[in-house]
């Protein structure tokens, strides 16, 4: 059995050098799959024979001397948003239980093409509009961090991040419109990126919001979620957005420290809002990266966090109604009690409030930009608290207090482990840099990981 909590760069020169087997990876994560996914539910679907062969296939080629790349033989969790032909996808949503994909999503296409296996789909909140983690349907995936209390995993992304933090994969895919990657990145203890809009196609990949999704990597390791990185992106004709930005190389970017780069604090008038432990984990981290040679600055934030809480709202709300009316206004579909209310919101947004929302983003985005000139990233935490059980959620609130600053102006968004609660519950920072920038958001949170140990620490039980 291979070690179940090796990130996909530890394991790749293994594979490479014969020392480990493709099956022999794959068999440990469908063993895992199989006693311990009865009570995580993080998979939707499993493909447990499909993996064996493609695992088989993989590992023929590599002793063969055709190996593709350093993905190639790698298990990997899709989030199940994603459309794989002849698969069903149902978007979190009971009433697509029976939804047979059309088509397979290109970055599908692209994983696949990089030799990784795909071993099933994992959960998400019904439509993906939801950043607890809940699903009331097709039921709620367990954070692996709390055995005996069930905690929320965060949303949307809910499956794959269960399913990474408990070592039931060693990577997955998510998709992030206002913390849908980093929300269960942080809660799950694992590392998570959210890509710039036009980054990675989001053809075959069931919409929220066309102006904000994005697809992105939940991994073990920044690493690992450079090398996703890498083997999704592109441009691809059947989505026009992902004309607009080059292919990044962020691999070649990792190593090159922090010294002398300028980040930035968050004020202090946005730290009332957070958990006295996660805001120590914070400055940490903050200590940290000043011990690496990064020099530690203020900035002026024109607007606080916590408005951009609504002003995405209606985005995602105007938006999902437009793509889910129909079944949204059918009283006779059974839908999510906590989802429905969402995007049936959309649909009473009065259209010159969504206009002016999208057109306020302009000069919104011109003045942080400004507030960032000669900044090169801006750290917060990832969400005010960690996991909280999921009795106590409240759905008329949303985690995404941090998150969705980055969506409405357009931020790329790391988010990794930097600490743990007295409950042993993972604290997550969240490394903010403009648009298009991966590569700086990995480098700084690839230097703070090798500082530190945090992201080597597992759950207990698992």
């Amino acid at each position: 059995m291979s070690d179940p909590f090796a990130p996909i760069h530890e394991l790749a020169p293994e594979i490479a050098a014969g020392r480990l087997s493709p099956v022999e990876v794959t068999e440990t994560c469908l063993d895992r799959i199989a006693s311990l996914d009865p009570k995580l539910h993080a998979f939707a679907a499993v493909y447990a024979e499909e993996a064996r062969e493609a695992a088989e296939a993989a590992h023929r080629a590599i002793r063969a001397g055709h190996r593709i790349g350093p993905l190639h033989g790698i298990p990997i969790g899709v989030k199940d948003l994603c459309d794989m032909e002849g698969r069903v996808t149902t978007g979190g949503a009971a009433i697509w239980k029976e939804r047979i994909s059309p088509t397979t999503a290109p970055l599908v296409e692209r994983l696949r093409a990089a030799g990784m296996v795909v071993v099933g789909k994992t959960h998400t909140v019904e439509f993906a509009y939801g950043g607890w983690g809940t699903n009331n349907s097709l039921g709620t995936p367990w954070n692996p961090w709390d055995r005996d209390t069930h905690r929320i995993p965060g949303g949307s992304s809910s499956g794959t991040g269960a399913g990474v933090g408990a070592g039931l994969i060693p990577c997955g895919i998510g998709t992030d419109t206002g913390g849908s990657v980093r929300l269960p990145a942080a809660f799950c203890g694992t590392a998570g990126l959210k890509t710039s809009v036009g980054r990675i196609s989001t053809h075959g990949v069931l919409p929220l919001s066309h102006t904000l999704d994005t697809p992105g990597p939940l991994a073990r390791a920044v690493e690992d979620c450079a090398w996703l990185l890498e083997a999704m992106q592109g441009p691809d004709p059947r989505d026009p957005k992902t004309r607009r930005l080059a292919p990044v190389d962020a691999t070649s970017e990792l190593r090159r420290g922090v010294r002398g780069l300028r980040l930035a604090r968050m004020p202090d008038s946005e730290r009332p809002g957070f958990d006295a432990e996660v805001l120590a984990a914070y400055d940490a981290s903050l200590a940290v990266f000043e011990e690496l040679g990064a020099h530690i600055v203020d900035i002026a934030m024109p607007r606080a966090m916590a408005d951009f809480a609504e002003l995405v709202a209606n985005i995602i709300g105007a938006e999902s109604y437009t793509h889910l009316k129909d079944i949204i206004d059918n009283e006779e579909q059974q839908l999510d009690p906590d989802v429905r209310p969402r995007v049936a919101a959309g649909g009473r947004l009065p259209a010159r409030d969504y206009v002016a929302t999208l057109l306020d983003r302009e000069a919104i985005m011109a003045a942080f930009d400004d507030a960032l000139d000669g900044i090169d990233a801006l750290l917060t935490p990832t969400a005010c608290f960690a996991a909280i059980p999921v009795a106590e959620v409240d759905q008329k609130t949303t985690p995404a207090t941090v998150t969705r600053m980055g969506n409405y102006l357009g931020l790329t968004g790391l988010a990794l482990r930097n600490g743990f609660t007295r409950a042993g519950m993972p604290t997550s920072l969240l490394v903010n840099t403009r648009d298009g920038d991966e590569a700086l958001a990995l480098r700084i949170g690839w230097a703070c990981e090798q500082a530190t140990d945090w992201h080597r620490r597992t759950p207990e039980g698992y």
